[in-house]
């Protein structure tokens, strides 16, 4: 990765569906530089374009964080188990008291205690959940990648 690759990435975090030309012509590159660097980046899981949800604005009346202790050796199978619930938007390995933070969308309070209670906890290994409902989202991936690339000196 480097500056070029971070510049094509922030202007695609400000719109996912900006024309590879537009960003060619911004950054002073060929289309066919732009869409090269995309492909790669996409085929290397650097980046995947999608649509951001607010989930109270999109009916979810029940989204939330759910952090997870998971004994040692069923960490791995757990959370492939837990990415695989459709309710799952975001799943995370973390360091600190936790081992996993889940963030989910449920439909209501029956549905999020449903998925707790008949999916979460049956988990193999899954010892212990904390759950944190989300009341409003304030800011959904905003961040900068250019400028936290270029504070970080990550660049090569």
């Amino acid at each position: 990765m480097d500056k070029l690759d971070y510049s094509i990435l922030a202007m695609l975090q400000e719109d996912g569906r900006r024309a590879f030309t537009e960003i060619a012509k911004s950054l002073d590159v060929t289309e066919g530089t732009v869409r090269k660097r995309v492909t790669r980046m996409q085929k290397d899981d650097v980046v995947r374009i999608i649509a951001l949800v607010d989930p109270h604005k999109a009916g979810f009346e029940a989204p939330a964080i759910i952090h997870v202790n998971v004994t040692p050796p069923h960490l791995q199978d757990a959370a492939e188990a837990i990415k695989a619930f459709p309710e799952v938007s975001y799943l995370l390995m973390v360091s600190g008291e936790y081992d996993l933070m889940v963030e989910v969308r449920c439909r209501d309070r029956l549905h999020f205690a449903a998925f707790v209670r008949d999916k979460l906890q049956q988990v193999v290994g899954v010892q212990k959940t904390v759950s944190m409902m989300v009341l409003e989202t304030y800011k959904i991936a905003e961040v900068s990648v250019l400028e936290a690339a270029e504070h970080n000196t990550v660049v090569n």
